[in-house]
């Protein structure tokens, strides 16, 4: 029976060379994306940002997003400088993806996400012929990270991140690698897999908040994500890997969709761990003032694994 580690972790994002984070606080996070740098809201930033100038933080920045009145979403973006329409190359590993700011605040990827990309090749190492489930899978970095141990099965219910992904493949040199890409519900796909009786060696959710499938089938998370587990548990046996969870932008603890990992999996071996995902700032040298780094986290986390 697969049993709960109780002390909670922190997958940390240290930045490369496409991506760091320079600067947050007072609500808001500075972050460059390759070339250019973008300021975009983050309430988990109480503290003050250390880029201070007389008139507030000295940010520099070919856009920012500015949040609409509603906290659950809404808002565009203010550009100063002029963007490539079609976005940029940026890379992360062997992955070549394209970086694009979005009317959802996002640029077509998740950095914080790179340790977890990791930590999935880690659990997959010395396997080439897995099969692994992307659900949710948005722009496909997951999906190409994981090509290289195998088959993947790449699902999410927009037409335009398919597409994304897709043309990311082909940026990365991948597009022959073994991934279906796959326009459909999650739920329904994952339901339907049950009754195949498919089994994969490790799967991969990230889903959101609030979302619609192709159908118009409506997603809340809190409603239906119990019954998407219960079914991406009997897709997994006793030779799988591992199954990934993530959860933004919800009042809601780690150790919450740690017990619900713990009742589906209760048939597996293996362990669960929980915690925060995380960015690591940039130093800023002020003067002859270095102080150390902060943390700024973006994301809760449960994680089984079954190391072989």
């Amino acid at each position: 029976m697969a049993h709960i580690v109780q002390q909670p972790l922190v997958m940390e994002c240290t930045g490369w060379d496409s991506y760091r984070l320079l600067d947050s606080g007072a609500g808001r996070k500075w972050e460059a994306f390759g070339p250019h740098a973008f300021i975009r809201p983050e309430p988990q930033a109480m503290w003050q940002p250390r880029a201070m100038g007389e008139d507030g933080p000295e940010w520099p920045a070919a856009g920012e997003f500015i949040p609409g009145s509603d906290e659950d979403g809404g808002g565009r973006w203010h550009f100063t400088e002029n963007l490539p329409e079609e976005g940029w190359p940026l890379a992360w590993d062997d992955v070549r993806f394209t970086a694009k700011p979005t009317p959802f605040r996002h640029l077509q990827f998740f950095p914080d996400m790179a340790p977890v990309w990791e930590w999935m090749r880690g659990q997959l190492d010395g396997m080439t012929e897995a099969e692994t489930l992307n659900l949710f899978g948005y722009t496909g970095l997951g999906s190409l990270a994981l090509s290289q141990h195998g088959k993947v099965t790449h699902v999410d219910a927009s037409k335009k991140s398919v597409a994304q992904a897709r043309e990311n493949a082909a940026l990365s040199g991948m597009e022959d690698r073994p991934i279906r890409w796959l326009i459909d519900d999650a739920a329904k796909f994952a339901a339907r897999e049950v009754r195949r009786e498919r089994r994969y060696d490790g799967i991969i959710l990230d889903p959101p908040k609030f979302g619609r499938g192709p159908d118009g089938e409506v997603w809340r998370l809190e409603e239906h994500l119990p019954g998407l587990i219960a079914d991406c548990a009997r897709l997994l046996d006793g030779n799988s890997r591992f199954l990934f969870l993530t959860v933004y932008a919800v009042r809601m603890s780690s150790l919450a969709i740690a017990g619900l990992l713990q009742e589906a999996l209760a048939h597996l071996p293996g362990q669960i761990e929980h915690g925060d995902l995380a960015v690591r700032e940039e130093v800023l040298r002020q003067a002859q003032d270095e102080r150390e780094s902060r943390l700024l986290p973006t994301a809760i986390f449960a994680r089984w694994s079954n190391p072989r």
